[in-house]
């Protein structure tokens, strides 16, 4: 009598696949708020996403797509304002 479930083998491809809905999220909420922050991690869970050979390659595509726009987004402040700080 087994009293436990029998361990399953876990896939990468799994975990590939939420860095890539992850990455995708990211990307979208770092354009609305603290772009420093959540484009370079949208960059970085979509590269290893894409590198572990993820199922949902457009939405990694997207995610990295996403976090360069935040980067750049935040370029363009930091250009108008001349300073990394947000004023109102």
């Amino acid at each position: 009598m087994q009293l436990t479930a029998q361990a399953t083998p876990r896939t990468g491809a799994r975990d590939a696949d939420g860095m890539a809905v992850a990455s995708f999220i990211l990307g979208l909420v770092g354009l609305l708020v603290l772009n420093v922050f959540l484009g370079p991690i949208a960059i970085v869970l979509a590269s290893v996403a894409l590198w572990r050979g993820t199922q949902r390659r457009g939405r990694a595509y997207l995610g990295l797509g996403l976090g360069v726009a935040d980067l750049l987004v935040l370029l363009a402040f930091v250009q108008v304002d001349s300073t990394l700080s947000w004023s109102f």
